[in-house]
């Protein structure tokens, strides 16, 4: 059972979730407006948040972006426009997911389930709290990154793609093996997923060329085992 914040401006949609969802066996709250959700959030601190980016007073990509900077409980995003650009925005912003609208409520539960269970099994990890790459520090019990003596500001996901890497570096890491460790199983083709992170991580690493964070276009990525940056 796990503790669910939808928030979104549509009452009916609101309801058909609520009672779908909590049929399946989750708790369900539900907020109408950005600043709802945000209230929401910070008192219920509920185990994941379904997020419309369509809403009155805030736009969702923004509410996202500020729900991060507290919590890295998974956010999944509902949008009617299910363009690129959209995506990437919200992605950029800190969500987890996007399901486009409309959507089925077998599907929503799965991608919940989905973000719940790895993000239950990265806070359960029970391996090295510390790993060291180069000028790469990553301290896995607290989600902090430290790049040639500078710290990073990291969404969870870029940490776990990025701390997944580090695991293996001097390796190439196939993007179905990133894909179902870093979003979980059923994710394999969503590969617009990890050019947006690797562009971001590089972006934060100031490692514009990839010398760091190398990619092999028809494989997946790897981080370097030494870095000259």
């Amino acid at each position: 059972m796990a503790q669910l914040l939808i928030v979104d401006d549509d009452p009916d949609l609101l309801n058909v979730c609520r009672v779908g969802l909590q049929a399946l066996g989750h708790v369900v709250r539900t907020a109408e407006t950005g600043g709802e959700g945000l209230s929401e959030t910070a008192i219920g601190n509920p185990d994941v948040i379904v997020l419309d980016l369509g809403l009155p007073d805030l736009d969702g990509v923004d509410v996202c972006r500020r729900i991060r900077t507290w919590t890295s409980a998974p956010i999944v995003v509902l949008s009617a426009d299910g363009t690129e650009d959209r995506k990437v925005e919200a992605l950029e912003a800190g969500a987890d997911d996007y399901v486009t609208k409309p959507f089925g409520m077998r599907e929503l539960n799965a991608r919940l389930r989905v973000a719940l269970r790895h993000h239950g099994a990265m806070e359960a990890n029970r391996g090295p709290t510390e790993l060291e790459v180069g000028q790469l520090h990553l301290d896995l019990v607290h989600y902090e990154a430290i790049y040639a003596g500078r710290k990073l500001e990291l969404t969870p996901r870029e940490f776990e793609f990025l701390a997944f890497l580090a695991r293996h570096a001097g390796k190439v890491c196939t993007r179905r093996m990133i894909l179902e460790n870093v979003w979980g199983r059923g994710y394999e083709h969503e590969l617009n997923y990890l050019k947006v992170y690797a562009y971001r991580i590089r972006r934060k690493l100031g490692d514009e060329r990839g010398d760091f964070l190398q990619s092999d276009p028809s494989v997946g990525y790897r981080l370097a085992w030494h870095a000259d940056q």
